[in-house]
């Protein structure tokens, strides 16, 4: 069994988005967005309004990322993505825990996303972390083409 993850989570900083880039370009199931589109989620003024969460190990190396729009009370989580070799080691579920606390600080209710339905994976993340299907989209994807599942969180 792999060990869990011990660390720590907190608000993405401009000094993180060189590994946070990297990690995404990595990873085969993230979003590949611009260094620049991570560099307006930092700042407290971008519109939407967004949070960016990092996890990092006890020795300070970036374990993974999350990044949420806001639209109160609602938000949609963006991107979430663990390091390869902390994957399915309980980084996902710390991002999720630490932006659920965040967004309801925030008057945010409902936490929404959608996923390729064939990423086990992240299901699964989801599943645990208390997200319940809202939907599906019908061939969603391209690349290939594949459904869209709808998932979201009732923050309360």
């Amino acid at each position: 069994m792999k060990p869990v993850f011990v660390g720590k989570t907190r608000p993405m900083t401009e000094a993180d988005l060189d590994a946070v880039v990297a990690m995404a370009e990595a990873s085969p199931t993230a979003p590949h967005w611009a260094r620049a589109a991570y560099e307006q989620a930092t700042h407290s003024d971008s519109t939407p309004a967004r949070i960016a969460l990092v996890a990092e190990t006890d020795a300070g190396a970036l374990a993974g990322f999350a990044v949420a729009s806001l639209v109160p009370p609602e938000a949609e989580l963006e991107s979430i993505v663990a390091a390869a070799a902390l994957q399915r080691r309980g980084v996902g579920r710390a991002l999720v825990e630490a932006l659920r606390d965040t967004l309801r600080r925030r008057g945010v209710r409902v936490l929404h996303l959608e996923v390729r339905a064939s990423n086990e994976a992240a299901l699964s993340l989801y599943a645990v972390t208390g997200f319940a299907e809202s939907g599906i989209r019908p061939r969603y994807y391209a690349d290939p083409i594949e459904d869209s599942v709808l998932l979201s969180l009732d923050l309360g």
